[in-house]
């Protein structure tokens, strides 16, 4: 039954992260004017701005963060860990915050429900290396020092070059590009998990 969790679990990292990503691009483009280099990624999201197409990324985010707690679930089963499984639930709770209170609702609360995510989503994703064989196991270091790099160097106004909607994507795209890594490689192991016990 082990395998059944860490397929499902798996899958809804996959899906989840993918229809983000997918979303996100598409509505950068159909954004007049928008900039990735100069806007937030949240201003997808501002109805204000975005007008009509801030429906489509905000729920996007929700649809992932309600992915992510079910997806929650089959992770505890596959690895009885409460303080992983508490991480992304607290992450994904907040995810599906952000989509539904977006910036011109009320900033303050976007913006709390947006640092307490990516908080916990970092510390999850820094914490998953202990579930993954060497050597993807130091990817989710690796990518986890390039978000923290990152929010430092947002915090002190350099954005390298990148102005401040490229740090933003520093900052969040490593989370997302190790939820797609993690996702297949529980897939992956599921899938050895099921022919040995086939060959045994």
């Amino acid at each position: 039954m082990n395998y059944d969790s860490k397929r499902i679990a798996g899958l809804l990292f996959f899906i989840a992260s993918v229809q983000f990503v997918l979303v996100a691009i598409t509505c950068e483009a159909l954004y007049p004017g928008y900039s990735v280099g100069q806007q937030f990624m949240s201003d997808l999201g501002n109805w204000s701005l975005a007008g009509n197409y801030a429906a489509i990324y905000n729920m996007s985010i929700v649809f992932a963060g309600v992915i992510g707690i079910v997806s929650a679930y089959f992770i505890q089963r596959v690895f009885r860990n409460r303080l992983f499984t508490s991480l992304l639930v607290v992450g994904d709770v907040c995810y599906v915050m952000v989509g539904v209170v977006s910036m011109d609702v009320s900033l303050p609360v976007h913006g709390v429900f947006g640092l307490v995510g990516l908080v916990f989503g970092l510390a999850a994703m820094i914490m998953s290396y202990r579930f993954v064989k060497s050597p993807l196991s130091y990817a989710p270091l690796i990518l986890g020092g390039v978000t923290i790099l990152a929010i430092v160097f947002q915090a002190s106004g350099f954005y390298l070059g990148l102005g401040l909607g490229g740090i933003e994507r520093l900052e969040m795209y490593p989370s997302l590009l190790w939820s797609l890594g993690f996702g297949a490689y529980l897939v992956g192991e599921s899938g050895s998990t099921l022919s040995t016990s086939v060959r045994a």
